[in-house]
This record gives structure tokens, sequence and C-alpha cells, in this order.
């Protein structure tokens, strides 16, 4: 058994990760928190049965006491990754840090470099690398079960009501305020898809745009907000009344308000950013994005993310040179066709917790190295050049040029 604290009290940090120690207490508690946010502080404290004189108002504050356990979970907002992880990094502890490391490749470096210099776990939430579905989908291709890998086509189903709530009024609407949004929600298959080829990028060539969720395009009729009197509230598929406004205790309902009420809600929805028309917001993040990749042993991915569409899941073609493997994580399903017309369907065996379970075996996995001080599935060396592969797609679509990988590392290494 293993004792931690965490610092951001967030969704996933009170929900999605934390909520693994109440389902196995046996393997870890959690003895302190830092989170500024009053109300969200004092439920974490309640639900993890925090004692008052390890509840803080800042990671500094905690980070200024001795070292209190030996693990930490810092689930803070992506521009507030970098100084508390490596305070902790000096303090001693083992880190289980949230995704993305940092909007900054230099910072997602300088981590890395740090917890390798003192031995330290840094552990990233990449969650499709444990992820049953996804494990599965590797096992079968380092089985050779389509021969050698030629052609991957990757697409991330954002879904238009996730863009909506998460990149639109939520926390990751704005890059100058969190970060791109193909780090944010797609470095978890920029790194699954370097985990499964195996090879070095060689060049990344990118674009896309914020194209929809702009005020140009806000329907006659519509106001700031949804409870504003909307004349085409009722048939908006992304209306704040009709997504938040009940009293269902769980994501994204509960990170309009904690409180579960429609009197909670409705002042959320009055006053917060979750209640504001999807086209009046101060969103920037892209809405469509693909991404090429070449890599040194001839593989070629073409990704896409797109916020258009319906559900929410990953959908893809691998093609190898004895057949193709398709999948749709929404279905639970693989699919081989071996060009030798043989097909065969395969359905992993499903796991509870959010991610499709994946959350839940990142915490198993996570307490094993603490409890045993060895690595696991990915370092956070590994994680940051998986970053790097990120931010050079960001770097080509900016600047509308194709990126070649090594020189972008070189010039990265060189700067102050």
């Amino acid at each position: 058994m293993i004792h931690a604290a965490v610092i951001g009290a967030g969704s996933r940090g009170m929900f999605g990760l934390g909520s693994y120690a109440l389902r196995k207490p046996h393997e870890i508690k959690f003895i302190a928190v830092a989170e500024p946010n009053e109300e969200r502080r004092l439920k974490f404290a309640k639900m993890y049965g925090i004692a008052p004189e390890m509840q803080f108002e800042s990671w500094e504050e905690l980070l200024n006491q001795p070292k209190l356990c030996e693990a930490l979970l810092i689930c803070t907002m992506d521009q507030e990754h970098y100084e508390p992880t490596m305070k902790a990094l000096e303090v001693g502890y083992h880190i289980l840090l949230e995704k993305p490391m940092s909007p900054n490749p230099k910072e997602a470096l300088l981590m890395a470099e740090e917890a390798e210099r003192r031995g330290r776990i840094l552990t990233i939430c990449h969650s499709m690398r444990y992820s049953n579905y996804f494990r599965t989908v590797k096992q079968l291709l380092d089985q050779g079960a389509v021969g050698k890998l030629m052609t991957i086509q990757w697409t991330e189903n954002v879904g238009f009501a996730h863009q909506a709530h998460s990149f639109v009024r939520g926390n990751w609407r704005n890059s100058t305020l969190s970060s791109p949004m193909l780090l944010q929600k797609c470095c978890h298959d920029l790194d699954y898809l370097k985990w499964i080829i195996g090879g070095s990028c060689k060049s990344v060539s990118s674009y896309g745009s914020l194209s929809y969720f702009r005020e140009e395009n806000a329907p006659e009729g519509s106001t700031a907000r949804c409870t504003d009197g909307c004349k085409v509230e009722h048939e908006c598929p992304v209306s704040a009344i009709k997504l938040y406004l009940n009293e269902k205790d769980e994501w994204p309902q509960n990170v309009v308000s904690l409180e579960p009420t429609i009197e909670a809600r409705l002042h959320a929805l009055k006053h917060g950013p979750y209640g504001r028309c999807v086209f009046r917001c101060d969103n920037d993040v892209v809405d469509h994005q693909v991404v090429n990749l070449l890599f040194d042993n001839d593989v070629t991915v073409a990704f896409t993310m797109t916020a258009f569409t319906r559900d929410t899941s990953r959908s893809f073609k691998i093609m190898g040179t004895t057949g193709e493997l398709l999948g749709h994580s929404g279905t639970n399903e693989i699919e081989i066709r071996h060009f030798s017309g043989k097909t065969e369907i395969i359905r992993p065996e499903q796991q509870e917790g959010s991610h499709s379970g994946a959350d839940s075996v990142l915490m198993q996995s996570f307490v094993r190295q603490v409890e045993t001080e060895t690595s696991g599935v990915s370092s956070g060396m590994e994680s940051a050049h998986s970053h790097l592969l990120v931010f050079a797609a960001e770097k080509s679509r900016l600047t509308g040029q194709t990126v070649c990988f090594e020189s972008y590392i070189e010039e990265l290494k060189q700067q102050p």
C-alpha cells in the first residue's frame, strides 16, 4: 500500500483518477490535497478523509512542507504542470502527471531530464497505453497479425457535444489559457501511434483551423447565453440547458457544478462559462485538424482529429503486408481482414472505470511502480519525446511547412 497527495482536485483528480482510492483502499490512501477552490478542496477532503491540517490552498503550500508521503498526483491545468512537478521532484516525490506534460516543449524535456537525474518516477497519464482494447491492438500487431506494418489511417472522433463542453465552453477552449487542441486532446494518440510503430519520426505536416464555432456562424435569434431567451435553444444539439440542467452527479454535469441540484446548475449556467452560446465564447483552438507522419521504417500515418462526429471514439485502419486491422473503440471490436480472405473479429475484455477502464489500470500500474520503484509502461522521457511530435505538428500547422523532426529536436535543444 502507498500513501499519496493530490495537487488539483478537479474532475480528473477527484473522480477520474482519484476514485481508484475509494475502490481500492488497500492499495492507495490519499493523505493531503492542494486545491485553490474551497468547494472542491473540502469535497475532496470529505470524500477521501483528509485531515484539516493536510488541506492546502496552493501547491506551493503543500510542497513547502517536509515530504509527506511517497507519491504525488498532479492534476492541475496544463500551464500549471511544470513548476509543481520540478519542485516535487526536488522534494523527493514519485509523480503521476496528468497529460499534457506542458504547453511548452522545452519544459516537457526538462521535467523528464530532472526525473531521470533524481531517479524519480514520472509517469504521464497516457491512458491509451493502459486500455485493454488498445493494448490488444498492439499485441496483435506485435504478433504479426497483418504482417509488416505499412500504413495507418487514424481518426480521433472528438464528438460534437464533447467539443462544445471541453474545447468551446470549457477549460481547454483557449490555447493561451491551456494548450493547443492537438496537444490537449491528441497527445494520447500520437504517443500510442509512436508506440505501436516502433520507429523514429522523420517528418511531420499538419493543417487545421477553427472553422465552425465562431460568432459569424451564430444562428439568428441566438443569445450570449442559452438562458437569455435564445430563440433557437430548443433545436440546438449542444444547448447548455439540454446538456446540464439536470441533477446528474457525473461527467460532464459535475464539472459545471459540484452540487447536483437544478438550482446550482441554473446558477452556474447563468454566471459561469458553461452556459454560454457555443458561437459566442472566447475559444480559439481548432475544431478539426489533420497530421501526416513519416517514420524511418517507412510507415506512414494519416491522422485526423475532428469535432464533427456524433460519438466520441477512435476509429482506425492499420494496413500491413498480409492484411488489414480495423477498429472502432466505441464498438469494442477489432476486425482482422487477411488477404487470404479469412476475417477475424476480436472483442477484448472490457474494464470498469473512466476512459473505458484505462484509468483504473493506470492507477494500479502507478501504485506498483511506487511500491517496487521500477519503471512502468512508459517513462517520462518517452512521453516527452511523443509530445514533441505534437509540437512539431503544431509548428507545421502554423507555418504551413513540413517539419523535419530531427532538425526540430536539435533546434529545441539549442534554445536557452
